[in-house]
């Protein structure tokens, strides 16, 4: 079963739980902290998966690091140990996510530009977006990329709106090239 599969699954169970007991924003939080502590410490998953360390002692450490969140997380987390499946824990948050998002009319965009945006063009942004893409909220992330040389790329789910001057100018290059054939 591929990897894409498996934490699709998971992450429908997740969050099918989470909204018929009217929590899936407390569990996005949340999972949101999950994410963080395994991106922040990489050795995590390899002491999950070591086979020389019991799977008491995995439990406890897992009890340990993350006995504040709620239950199903803590049960999810565990499961995903015994299962040998415990890499699959950010793909599997960025899965239930997507969900949340998507099942709460919210979009999120990526904006890249050559410096940081200011709050009202962040805000101005994201409504021209909310707008075209009829969502109830957008959610920006600034991405500074100095090759834009000036102007936006944006990138929301699988579509690019590609503003910059380094766009452009590709696009002519490819239009001077195709048209002097």
């Amino acid at each position: 079963m591929s990897e894409a599969v498996v934490a699709n699954r998971y992450a429908d169970a997740l969050f099918q739980l989470a909204d018929e007991n009217n929590n899936a924003e407390t569990l996005i939080t949340e999972l949101a902290v999950v994410k963080d502590a395994f991106q922040a410490n990489k050795k995590l998953i390899q002491i999950l998966n070591h086979p020389k360390i019991s799977e008491s002692d995995k439990m406890n450490m897992i009890d340990e690091v993350f006995g504040e969140c709620r239950k199903d997380i803590i049960h999810t987390i565990k499961l995903l140990v015994t299962r040998h499946r415990i890499e699959n824990i950010i793909e599997i948050i960025n899965q239930v996510t997507e969900i949340y998002n998507e099942a709460n009319g919210i979009a999120v965009a990526n904006v890249y530009s050559v410096r940081e945006l200011t709050e009202t063009e962040r805000e101005n942004i994201a409504n021209s977006l909310k707008q075209q893409l009829k969502k109830k909220e957008v959610k920006l992330n600034n991405i500074i990329d100095p090759s834009v040389l000036g102007g936006l790329k944006i990138r929301v789910g699988n579509t690019i709106y590609d503003g910059t001057i380094s766009g452009k100018l590709n696009q002519m290059r490819h239009n001077i090239g195709t048209s002097a054939i």
